[in-house]
């Protein structure tokens, strides 16, 4: 099948040269390209002369050892990507009808909710549905975005704050639950044997927190400022496992959503915090103009039941 988009002037641009163009590109010279598609190079050569035919421009400046994209090859280059998106979610969309017959179903997560409720709601779904393949691909919250809308997902968790409310006009959201913000503290604390503590009486404490630009970092700043101090810093972690076992240690304390302390390092406490500390939503998240599987409306279902027990 062949695909054109028409140019102003007439012309047509024929799709399988832009995703080549994107393949020399990506890779960096003709030769790899032609490799990888188990083309010759010059094949591929003669197409990318083709396609800047059809342009009217240079798409590439060639160097003994590689290529790289002139000002119009960029600009094409990334229209060509956003193609390339469009057409794998269009894919996805065609394969989710063979999914009724193949059973397999995608799913996006982040480490904390990965360690927390997925797992439990994929034993539930597999005890349902033991012929439905299950994929699980955990990454950062702009890749979990971008693999849905390109449909390399079908179901995807996210979180967000009430400062900055997750959007897509393409996507359809689901709020699972609210993940409450907790408190961490040395099992030897003043504060351990309490099951609920103000922010306030934290003001003299040192902190152990995330990098500077996590969320659950703006929570500290926005609730301490609220709370009338600035919190003093002893100690930046990768993780909330690492938070937790500087914690132990006697470091500082922290702040963490619930889920993400569900598995407890030996040597500390998760109390309760009373004053409105805000709490993040965990999101189930879908392409709004997908076809709707059986298969996604039944991890959805159960993704909800998890969620009810667990609040």
């Amino acid at each position: 099948m062949y695909l054109y988009l028409k140019l102003d002037e007439g012309g047509e641009m024929d799709v399988r040269r832009l995703m080549l163009l994107v393949e020399v590109l990506d890779r960096g010279s003709i030769s790899a390209a032609a490799e990888a598609l188990q083309y010759t190079p010059s094949a591929v050569s003669q197409q990318v002369k083709r396609l800047e035919h059809e342009v009217g421009q240079p798409l590439l400046s060639r160097f003994p050892r590689g290529v790289r994209a002139t000002d119009a090859g960029l600009v094409l280059y990334r229209h060509a990507c956003r193609i390339r998106d469009q057409l794998q979610a269009a894919q996805a969309d065609v394969d989710a009808v063979a999914g009724l017959r193949r059973g397999h179903l995608r799913i996006g997560t982040f480490p904390t909710v990965g360690s927390s409720l997925l797992p439990l709601a994929v034993r539930a779904f597999m005890e349902k549905h033991p012929n439905v393949r299950l994929t699980v691909h955990s990454a950062r919250f702009d890749d979990l975005v971008q693999r849905l809308h390109a449909g390399s997902d079908d179901v995807t968790l996210l979180w967000d704050y009430e400062w900055n409310r997750f959007r897509d006009d393409e996507l359809d959201v689901v709020h699972l639950l609210d993940d409450a913000t907790m408190l961490v503290v040395s099992a030897d604390h003043r504060f351990a044997r309490r099951r609920r503590v103000r922010l306030a009486e934290l003001s003299e404490e040192e902190w152990v927190v995330r990098e500077a630009d996590h969320p659950v970092t703006e929570v500290l700043d926005r609730s301490a400022r609220a709370a009338g101090f600035s919190p003093r810093i002893s100690f930046r972690a990768n993780d909330y496992q690492e938070a937790q076992s500087m914690v132990g240690v006697r470091l500082g304390v922290a702040l963490a959503p619930r889920l993400a302390v569900v598995n407890r390092v030996p040597g500390v406490r998760v109390l309760s915090l009373a004053g409105g500390v805000p709490a993040r939503r965990i999101l189930a998240v879908t392409r709004r103009h997908a076809i709707a599987a059986p298969t996604e409306a039944a991890m959805l279902s159960t993704l909800r039941e998890v969620a009810d027990d667990l609040e």
